[in-house]
C-alpha cells in the first residue's frame, strides 16, 4: 500500500481554509481535479456520516467516489475514506483522506492532506495528478 502527501501555505486564516474545505457550497467550487464539475453529490465534512460524490468530464465521463467522514476536529482536521465505484457501481478499494490545518505564524494555515492505503502501482501516481490539480483550484479560493 502507498501513502501520499501534499502540503500547501495558503493566506487565509485556519477558520476560512476549514469552512472551504469542510462546507458543501464552498466544497464543490474545488472539489475535483481542473475541468470536472460535480453534479451529483452528497458532500458535507462538517459531521461524520456518509460522503460521495460523482465528478463528470466535459466529455460527459462520471467518476463515482464514496466514502464515510470519519472525524471531524474543528477547525484542525477531517477525516475520510475514500473508494471509486466501477461502471457497475460496485465500490473498489478503501483507501483513508486526512486533511490538518495549522495556522501559520504568518496568520495563514498549513495545510496537508494524506491519502493513506492507496493500491500499489499507477493509483498513487493518479491520486497524486487529481489532488495536486484540485488543490489549485482551492489555493486560488484560499489565497484570494
Amino acid at each position: 500500500m502507498r501513502k501520499l502527501t501534499l502540503t500547501r501555505e495558503f493566506s487565509a486564516n485556519i477558520e476560512t481554509v476549514f469552512a472551504f474545505v469542510t462546507q458543501t457550497e464552498h466544497l464543490l467550487k474545488w472539489w475535483g481535479p481542473e475541468g470536472m464539475t460535480v453534479p451529483e453529490h452528497q458532500l458535507s465534512f462538517t459531521a461524520r456520516g456518509p460522503c460521495v460524490s460523482v465528478m463528470e468530464n466535459a466529455e460527459g465521463q462520471r467518476y463515482k467516489v464514496s466514502g464515510h467522514v470519519t472525524h471531524v476536529e474543528a477547525p484542525y482536521s477531517v477525516g475520510f475514506t475514500w473508494a471509486w465505484h466501477d461502471e457497475n457501481d460496485k465500490r473498489g478499494v478503501e483507501s483513508h483522506v486526512t486533511i490538518k490545518l495549522v495556522p501559520s505564524q504568518s496568520g495563514g494555515t498549513t495545510f496537508t492532506l494524506t491519502h493513506a492505503d492507496l493500491p500499489d502501482g499507477d493509483t498513487a501516481v493518479n491520486h497524486e495528478q487529481g489532488w495536486t490539480s484540485s488543490l489549485r483550484k482551492l489555493e486560488r479560493l484560499a489565497n484570494a
